[in-house]
């Protein structure tokens, strides 16, 4: 049987999120932003919660309609057969998000909805189901556009960047789907050197172990449609096998993390641990500004500070000039990533971007720098040698 989804991403990661769709059979794919629709059966359901890299949610669409006032979306609500859906025993909660919706509370429509859902069971099964906002067993999205209405069930539970293998964490960690999803952006292939020089709790690195040895980001992990009633769980078991037998033995991968933080370093080398990947990594408590190329070229990926790990934007505004000078000395032959949400960056450094490729880090609006390390200077010089302005390349 053909159903219809949507897929959610980080924004800036629908080109990606599209291409990981058709690798796992879906059709009818419409990018948007923030994530593409599809349609296909169960089994791709499966297959895309367990290996989409890039993907937040897959939800399901159990209902759709037209709407003038919010009487319309609870009837629409309650025409679903939720108890077809799922078991009253389970909790849930209902989530509404709007574009351009001339209604004027998305909390009434969610209470609205919540109470079609109970109303429905109380009329099948005489009772309802319980309401948890913080750790529901199900959860029921509403989208509304100017004038429809569209009911989903979550097929995915917690969101799928947390994959289960991250147990600690530092201050403001990356997602794991938006660290794969740069690791994409930049071309980078397993077997080529990949360094980290700012890896925080180690998301960069744990993301790029996993391409490396083959491991769908899934695999470690539960999903919301093994509580739905339609869970084949002979197909499930059968993709999840297949993923399992695909996995890679765990061997040295030339992966490279560092931090000047000794305790980031720890917990990065706790995570590796943990997910008994530590063998896959090199790791080392050494500041940007004494880095040494582990090769002699690759990909180096950061996520540095906001103003808010180090310092504040004076620190920063010291600190990038600093890196410039290693990154001309040291990294000739190298491809550069920086991901960022101040945009002073490649300017305080004086080296030219040639791409700057617009990213969300959660709400944080960022920019992905690619800054290319060729031989000799990375600034043009004026025929009397005195310093020109670089020139950014789109």
């Amino acid at each position: 049987m053909r159903n219809h989804y949507f897929a959610t991403c980080p924004r800036g990661l629908e080109t990606l999120l599209t291409e990981e769709l058709k690798l796992s059979g879906a059709n009818d794919i419409k990018p948007t932003d923030g994530g593409a629709s599809f349609s296909g059966d169960l089994g791709v359901c499966y297959q895309i919660n367990l290996h989409s890299r890039v993907a937040t949610r897959v939800l399901m669409q159990v209902g759709n309609g037209q709407y003038a006032t919010e009487e319309d979306i609870y009837q629409g609500a309650l025409k679903v057969n939720w108890p077809n859906w799922f078991n009253v025993k389970y909790s849930m909660m209902v989530k509404v998000t709007a574009v351009r919706s001339p209604l004027k509370s998305l909390e009434f429509i969610t209470l609205r909805v919540k109470d079609a859902i109970c109303d429905k069971f109380r009329q099948a099964v005489g009772s309802r189901p319980n309401i948890d906002t913080r750790e529901p067993d199900i959860r029921v999205h509403v989208y509304l556009t100017s004038d429809r209405f569209l009911l989903y069930v979550d097929t995915s539970g917690n969101p799928l960047y947390q994959r289960g293998n991250r147990k600690n964490t530092i201050e403001a960690p990356l997602r794991e789907n938006l660290a794969a999803g740069i690791l994409k952006l930049s071309g980078w292939q397993p077997g080529q050197a990949l360094l980290d020089p700012m890896c925080g709790s180690g998301t960069f690195l744990q993301e790029a172990v996993m391409m490396a040895l083959n491991i769908a980001p899934g695999l470690n992990r539960n999903f919301g449609f093994e509580k739905l009633k339609n869970f084949e769980s002979d197909t499930f078991k059968k993709i999840r096998n297949a993923a399992a037998k695909a996995v890679k033995p765990v061997s040295f991968q030339k992966i490279y993390g560092s931090d000047m933080d000794l305790r980031a370093v720890r917990v990065t080398k706790q995570n590796l641990e943990m997910a008994g990947w530590s063998d896959a990594v090199q790791l080392s408590h050494v500041e940007f500004t004494k880095l040494a190329p582990p090769a002699d070229s690759g990909v180096l990926v950061a996520n540095p500070p906001y103003g808010v790990r180090i310092g504040e934007d004076e620190t920063l505004a010291e600190l990038y000039p600093q890196m410039a000078v290693t990154l001309k000395q040291q990294f000739s032959g190298w491809n550069t990533y920086f991901l960022t949400n101040d945009l002073r960056m490649p300017k305080l450094m004086r080296l030219s971007p040639s791409k700057k490729t617009p990213l969300f880090n959660g709400p944080l609006e960022c920019r992905l720098f690619e800054i290319k390390m060729v031989a000799g200077s990375n600034r043009r010089e004026k025929p009397d040698s005195t310093e020109a302005k670089p020139q950014a390349k789109e």
